[in-house]
Order: C-alpha cells, then sequence, then structure tokens
C-alpha cells in the first residue's frame, strides 16, 4: 500500500477533533484505501485493533432496508466499554438517513469519526440539517502528479517520460498500480466512468433520456476549460435536432458535480472584486476520463493541461478562479487566505508567450505571476512572471 501523505496529514490534523470527517470524491480515487492507511496509522501510535470499527456500506453488501437506526445499532453493538472508538465508514451515502446515526454516534458516544462517499447522497442537505458545524469536508481527488511517481518509482523512466504518460492515462489509482498500456488503462476508466454515470446519476435520478444526457456529458467532456452556459447547450442540441429544458441542463450539470465527475470554476472579476455567476468553466475529475469518451486527441493537451493546474491548485488548498481583468482573461486566481497567484497555462511558447506575458503584466499588484508551460526550453523572469515547466510547477511545494 503506497501512502498517500497529504491526506494522512490532514487527517492527523483534525484526530480526535470533535467533529466527523467526510471524505468525498469520485469512485476509485482512493478513499477507501485512505481509510486502510488511517486504520494501520491509528494501529501504529497505539490505538487497540479492537477499537477500530471499520464498516463498508456498499449496495452490494446491504440491501436497500437497512436504515439509520441499524447503522447506529450495528455499530454500538460493537462498542463494549466507555473507551474511545475510531469509527471508519466507508461508501456512507448507500444508508438513507446516515446523518442522523452518524450525528447519534457523535453526540452520545465516546467516538472519532471517519466517513467516505462518492455521490450525491453524501453531499446531500441533511447535512446541513444533522451535522451543522460538526464536520470537515476533506475532498479526495485522484493521483496528484508527485504521488503518480511514487506509484512508478520502481520503474526506470524519466521524470519527462512518466509526465507524458501521467497526461494521457491520468491519476486512477488502480490504472498507475498497474503496467497498463493506453487501450487498457483507457477501458479501466470507462467501466468506473459508467459506473457513476449509471448508479450514481442516471439510476439515482430516474433519468428517461438516457441517450440525450450522455450527449450533454459528451458535449461538457468535449469543450473542459472553454467558457459555456446552458444556453450554448440548448443550441448545439438544437442544432443537432433534439430539444432540452434549461432546467433540465442545470439539474444534468449539478448531478454531475455531485457525482465528482466535473468540477466547476466560476470567473473572478479582479477590477469588481466579485465573482460572477455567467461562463463558468468545467473540469473533469481525472484527465482519462475524456480520452475514454472521446479517444486521445494531441489537440486536446492545452486544455487538459488546464485541467492537471486546476486540480493541483485545489489539492494545495487554492479557491480558483478564472480571472476576468477588464476584456482580458487569466485561466487562474488561486486564493488561499491572504495569499493569491496568477497562472497563465501555454502548451508551447514562444507561440502564445507574448500574449499571455502581458495579460499577467496588466495585473498590478505583486503577487506571484506564473506562465506554465509543456516547453522544454522556455523557463526563466521575464519582468517578474515566472515562466516554468508543466512537471516542475507540479511538484512544486509551495508557489
Amino acid at each position: 500500500m503506497i501512502i498517500r501523505p497529504y491526506y494522512m496529514n490532514m487527517l492527523k490534523k483534525y484526530r480526535d477533533v470533535p467533529l466527523v470527517k467526510i471524505l468525498a470524491g469520485i469512485r476509485r480515487c482512493g478513499k477507501s484505501t485512505i481509510l486502510e492507511m488511517l486504520k494501520d496509522d491509528l494501529i501504529k501510535s497505539g490505538i487497540l485493533p479492537d477499537h477500530i470499527i471499520s464498516m463498508r456500506y456498499t449496495s452490494e453488501d446491504f440491501d436497500d432496508g437497512m436504515t439509520d437506526k441499524d447503522m447506529y445499532k450495528g455499530i454500538k453493538a460493537q462498542m463494549t466499554d466507555t473507551k474511545r472508538y475510531y469509527l471508519l465508514l466507508d461508501e456512507v451515502q448507500e444508508i438513507n438517513g446516515w446523518e442522523k446515526a452518524v450525528n447519534s454516534l457523535l453526540e452520545n458516544a465516546n467516538t472519532d469519526i471517519y466517513v467516505t462517499g462518492s455521490n450525491s447522497k453524501l453531499m446531500s442537505g441533511e447535512i446541513s440539517t444533522y451535522l451543522t458545524g460538526r464536520y470537515i469536508s476533506i475532498p479526495v481527488f485522484t493521483l496528484s502528479f508527485s504521488e503518480y511517481l511514487e506509484f512508478k518509482k520502481s520503474g526506470h523512466r524519466s521524470e519527462r517520460e512518466l509526465l507524458n504518460e501521467y497526461l494521457r492515462m491520468g491519476g486512477f489509482p488502480i490504472v498507475a498500480l498497474g503496467n497498463f498500456d493506453e487501450h487498457s488503462a483507457y477501458q479501466i476508466v470507462e467501466g468506473i466512468y459508467n459506473s457513476v454515470i449509471t448508479s450514481d446519476i442516471t439510476k439515482r435520478h430516474n433519468i428517461k433520456n438516457f441517450d440525450l444526457f450522455n450527449r450533454v456529458v459528451k458535449y461538457i467532456v468535449e469543450n473542459v476549460g472553454k467558457t459555456f452556459s446552458a444556453n450554448s447547450i440548448q443550441k448545439f442540441l438544437k442544432s443537432e435536432g433534439r430539444s432540452l429544458s434549461a432546467e433540465s441542463v442545470y439539474n444534468y450539470l449539478e448531478w454531475l458535480e455531485k457525482a465528482f465527475v466535473i468540477y466547476r470554476c466560476q470567473r473572478y472579476d479582479l477590477q469588481g472584486k466579485s465573482v460572477l455567476k455567467t461562463q463558468e468553466k468545467f473540469y473533469l475529475a481525472d484527465t482519462s476520463l475524456k480520452y475514454c469518451v472521446m479517444g486521445f486527441n494531441p489537440k486536446s493537451v492545452a486544455a487538459m493541461l488546464e485541467n492537471l493546474i486546476y486540480f493541483e491548485l485545489r489539492r494545495k488548498g487554492y479557491e480558483v478562479y478564472i480571472g476576468k481583468n477588464e476584456t482580458k482573461e487569466i485561466d487562474f486566481v488561486a486564493v488561499r487566505r491572504d495569499e493569491r497567484i496568477y497562472v497563465q497555462v501555454c502548451r508551447n511558447l514562444p507561440d502564445d508567450s507574448d500574449r499571455e506575458i502581458a495579460n499577467l503584466l496588466e495585473i498590478k499588484d505583486h503577487y506571484p505571476k506564473y506562465v506554465v508551460t509543456l516547453d522544454e526550453l522556455a523557463t526563466g523572469n521575464i519582468n517578474g512572471v515566472k515562466i516554468v515547466h508543466l512537471a516542475d510547477f507540479l511538484l512544486k511545494e509551495e508557489y
């Protein structure tokens, strides 16, 4: 088992803090394994194994009739004394009303609780009803590039070779652990994609016209890294002779977000210092999701560079926006407390360097500014704007 230090450090920080720790992310991104790592770490720190209760609530193991009371009683029955118990509850969203059970265990027992989930039930409004102010949400993403290198370190390939592979095959741990060719890797990811689309969205929301829903999903996948709206999706469908209401488009986008397939990136007006509600971008939970649906196309690499950088910034705890500076666009404005960085993404220099650098230089503050590129020769500093290779940017601990 390869340790993922970022998540372990995060969980250690909140250990024994009276909050429910919720790890949420797309299926197969590694949440269950993180709970296994946590269990091992608890035992190493002196917690007795019989005071660690691990439960996995998959639909295959429990029928639909299991209630929150059953869940509560099942866990409580394993607690035989008044000492602290560590509850590691995997895929809790399969239990209707799990929030009530978890809240009762938090209130009425000596517990430290960790839960995982991968779909919209986990993020329902019930959390705010039963766990208001009593939980911390920890987003779990597929592997970062540094984690991917750790998974692959037994080989003899260079960092740049592995970056190219990471760009094409993505960061699902199951793919990184194997030695798959591209076709096999995409087959695995397609299986993950189909299970999310079918189980977490289509069935759960009773979507009747799967073909139409699938076409909307493919439009979103095709347009990763581009601004679009529900209206533009409607127009596109109309051009194909199909019809869908704006409300349905909004629902589809929301359901894909809640299943952690896509992540919304809003625009931020640098002049007005406000978040804008129009022309957002969406990024995919993993680059391989695009290629398993659309096939690999070198022309799409530029958008996937943005995808990688968006999630790297999110992993490092930044809130990430598209920057609007009057008529100019900044690919990313990343904000973390009183810190801020600006990032332009450019596949090759010097083709686009003048425009990318000029856009950044128009921002009159002293926060760090980067142009991130795949160009091996283009590194350095131009009037305070740092030109950085993608691999170096992804591996930087701090910006």
